[in-house]
């Protein structure tokens, strides 16, 4: 396709596309907008027409990457209660360790490039994790409140979205561990590491056995098969 017939939404799909392959591969401090527009094969003018800076490129991906499934929206759009807080825990843990086993390479892309953000200037990790308390942050905290009433968990004495966070950040770490094509760290079976890691998480938020046997039970682990949270990240 020449570039007189490339309609403007393919090409800024085209850039955003480069752009994520620099950014993963060099960092935010790393990659240029020279070097984002040749690796889309067009001039840094053109490119300029599109999106005015890095920062703006960096924040339509983030824009995109965040954007709600059908799946999230109906999970977030559920009672506040206990069930929903393990829903919101198995879908965080599937989506993350489906990464490495999925054909979709954004997926681990967006993966790479929040490990390297870390390691840079963590623009990119900041911004999205505010994407995400945005997103999550309520309906965790309102699930987590109704759980903790119900005697279904108890109370955390600390920030209780610290919890989110601490959970995120450890099943993310196991995502990690297998994304290179041999893994860093084996696990075993990854259906009894989905399950053993939902129970070290929830168990992690304050839930009681009682109350993580009641929800967590197995045979509703086919009814959350559509992985629902798209945090990257």
């Amino acid at each position: 396709m020449s570039s007189l017939r490339m309609t403007s939404d393919l090409r800024r799909q085209l850039i955003l596309g480069a752009a994520k392959r620099c950014f993963a591969r060099h960092g935010y401090t790393g990659t240029t907008t020279k070097s984002v527009a040749a690796a889309a094969a067009i001039s840094e003018a053109l490119l300029f027409k599109h999106f005015p800076s890095k920062a703006a490129l960096y924040a339509e991906i983030l824009s995109d990457e965040c954007e709600a499934d059908p799946a999230l929206m109906d999970l977030l759009e559920r009672e506040p209660s206990t069930a929903t807080l393990v829903e919101l825990i198995r879908a965080m843990v599937q989506h993350f360790l489906h990464i490495a086993d999925g054909p979709d390479q954004e997926e681990a892309q967006r993966l790479r490039l929040m490990a390297t953000s870390h390691l840079d200037d963590g623009e990119f990790a900041r911004l999205l994790y505010a994407k995400i308390e945005k997103l999550i942050g309520a309906v965790f905290l309102a699930s987590l409140e109704r759980a903790v009433a119900s005697g279904d968990a108890r109370p955390f004495s600390g920030d209780p979205l610290n919890l989110f966070w601490f959970a995120h950040h450890s099943v993310m770490m196991a995502a990690l561990t297998r994304l290179p094509a041999t893994p860093c760290l084996v696990y075993g079976k990854a259906n009894d590491l989905e399950r053993q890691l939902c129970e070290f998480l929830l168990r992690g938020i304050g839930l009681n056995d009682a109350a993580i046997a009641s929800h967590l039970g197995r045979d509703q682990a086919a009814d959350a098969g559509k992985t629902a949270i798209a945090e990257s990240a």
